[in-house]
């Protein structure tokens, strides 16, 4: 693998398995995060949204026409973060996902996503590509530490007090 080349989940996930199941435990503890893309004007739009980890993928579903599907369809830059769930405890850390998401319109796979989700329809399907992935998290109630993954490298982990 190149440094800087985006991978799917699958291949994040098999490059840094114990930081995957932490990301996907987060996300999956409840079910609206907080999604950031670019208006056509360049500024940041943030928007709740629900995420599906699949087949290896990490799915990005969304309303038709919606403002951030537009958004992704303009500039298919985005970051994720997990939500930080009641009160300060962030259970887990706080974990976030950059990437680029690229619309998928194969049928055989929208209708795969479909037989699992059972979203409304009709409906934009983003599949993600990972540049990204931090979670911060305090340790010992001294460090803050944040531990950064980018395809191609192992995990840079920078402890502050």
């Amino acid at each position: 693998m190149t440094s800087g080349t985006a991978v799917n989940w699958a291949g994040f996930a098999a490059a840094e398995p114990a930081l995957a199941d932490t990301v996907e435990a987060r996300f999956g503890a409840y079910p609206h995060h907080v999604l950031a893309t670019l208006r056509k004007d360049g500024s940041p739009r943030t928007t709740g949204l629900e995420v599906r980890f699949l087949g290896g993928e990490l799915w990005l579903g969304m309303m038709p026409r919606s403002a951030k599907a537009l958004d992704l369809r303009r500039d298919p830059r985005f970051a994720l973060q997990a939500n930080p769930g009641d009160g300060t405890g962030m259970g887990g850390g706080d974990v976030r996902i950059a990437g680029r998401a690229v619309e998928v319109e194969d049928p055989a796979t929208r209708a795969g996503y479909v037989k699992e989700v059972e979203p409304p329809e009709p409906f934009h399907l983003f599949r993600t590509e990972l540049t990204e992935v931090v979670r911060t998290r305090v340790e010992d109630d001294t460090y803050l530490v944040v531990e950064i993954w980018q395809p191609g490298h192992p995990v840079r982990t920078v402890r502050r007090t």
